[in-house]
This record gives structure tokens, C-alpha cells and sequence, in this order.
């Protein structure tokens, strides 16, 4: 798979003007992370209700209450991290609280995780990738997807021993959620390629160019949380 710049160029800026709208979502305050979760909630919802349209039309609403464990449950879940976060961190005396004892070190994590994991697996598959990893997307290579999560593992590792917030949990604890972000974010990205194959569609929407719609952006987020929060609850 060749690496196309002018596609990179359109991803890159696009990219740019979301992170900064994540950021300022997760790092203002309690109130400012509940409304980002929400707006990409509904953002989620309304695309999704789409592919189900699509898919079956005479079944769709009955088959869109699917979304409530797609959409719904690990946005809830997302929530609940931010507020446990805050608890670990007065366990550890790190003062980055904010309004509603909101902590935005683990979301941050998650969502940073997933981050580098598909960049990493674009570049590398990109510029090397030759084995095809799934027919529901023929464009993702096993090069990509292992050189991605391994390079994910590797920069959350190092990245969370140097970050005084990230000292929450241990290092360790920050490996493993880097491995479960690149091992589920993968299995959601590839849900939802089934589901837009499903539905005879290139994106879930078109509401940030070169990355398609909301389950576009957030498909592996949608997956890797609930592995997280099960992870965080019983092991953490």
C-alpha cells in the first residue's frame, strides 16, 4: 500500500483541528468532558441509526437498540474513568482535579493509546505493509496492524513513566491498557468496516474529511473501553 501525501496531508489537518477539540474537551473541567462524550454520543447514534437503515430497512429501529451496547455503554463507561481516575489520583496525592472531581489522566490514556496505535499502523502499513490482515478491510495489512500496536505498547510505556500525571498507576497497568486500545481498537475498527459493507457505504458520515463520520473516528474507542474499564475495575 503506498503512502499517498496529499491523503496524509488532508488526514494531518484534519487531525490537527480534532485533537485540539478532544483536548480542550477532556482538560477543561468534569463538565466539558460529560458534553464532548455526549455530543459524540448522539454523533454516533445518528450514523449508526443510518447503517441500520441502510442495512434493513424494515427492521432498522428494532436492530438501531443495538446501539445501546455499541454507543451508549462505552460512552457510560468513558465517563465513569474520568471520575475513577480522580480517586487514584488523591490516592497518589497528584494534584490534577477538576471541577466534579474529574481527572482527565486515563481517558486521556485511552483515547492517546488508540491514537498512536492507528497512526502507527497507517505509516508502517503504509510503507511496508504487503499482507493483507482482513477481507471486511482490505487496505489493513498484518505489518500495519502488529507494527502499530507494538510501537503503541512501546510509546505509552516509555511516555507514562515520564509524565508525572500518568503515575496514577504503574507503568505496567499503562502497557497492558496500550495493548487492550490496540488489540480491541482494532477488533472495533473492523466491526464497523462490516457493518458500512453491510450498509454499501465508504463512511459512517462525512463530518471531518479524510476521516470519514463519528463511528468513523470513534469505532475503536466504542470497543477498547469496555475492555479497559473491565480491566481498571477488577485489576487496577
Amino acid at each position: 500500500m503506498a503512502l499517498h501525501f496529499e491523503t496524509l496531508k488532508t488526514r494531518a489537518l484534519t487531525a490537527l483541528a480534532f485533537v485540539i477539540v478532544m483536548i480542550g474537551g477532556l482538560s477543561w473541567n468534569g463538565w466539558s468532558f460529560i458534553f464532548l462524550f455526549a455530543f459524540i454520543h448522539f454523533g454516533c447514534w445518528f450514523e449508526f441509526v443510518k447503517l441500520m437503515k441502510k442495512i434493513n430497512a424494515q427492521n432498522y429501529i428494532a436492530n438501531s437498540f443495538l446501539g445501546l451496547l455499541y454507543i451508549t455503554l462505552p460512552v457510560i463507561m468513558m465517563i465513569d474513568l474520568g471520575f475513577d481516575a480522580s480517586i487514584f489520583a488523591k490516592d497518589q496525592g497528584i494534584e490534577n482535579l477538576h471541577t466534579l472531581d474529574y481527572s482527565a489522566v486515563i481517558p486521556c490514556g485511552i483515547i492517546f493509546s488508540i491514537w498512536i496505535n492507528d497512526t502507527m499502523a497507517y505509516l508502517v502499513g503504509s510503507l511496508i505493509g504487503r499482507t493483507p490482515f482482513s477481507k471486511i478491510s482490505p487496505k489493513k495489512t498484518w505489518e500495519g496492524t502488529v507494527g502499530g500496536a507494538i510501537l503503541c505498547v512501546i510509546a505509552v510505556g516509555y511516555f507514562s513513566g515520564h509524565i508525572n500525571a500518568a503515575k496514577i498507576i504503574s507503568v505496567n497497568h499503562w502497557i497492558i491498557i496500550a495493548a487492550i486500545c490496540s488489540i480491541a481498537g482494532t477488533g472495533g475498527d473492523l466491526l464497523e468496516s462490516k457493518l458500512k459493507r453491510m450498509a454499501d457505504v465508504k463512511d459512517s458520515g462525512s463530518i471531518m474529511p479524510g476521516h470519514g463520520g463519528f463511528l468513523d473516528r470513534f469505532d475503536s474507542l466504542l470497543i477498547a473501553v469496555p475492555f479497559v474499564w473491565l480491566y481498571i475495575k477488577l485489576l487496577v
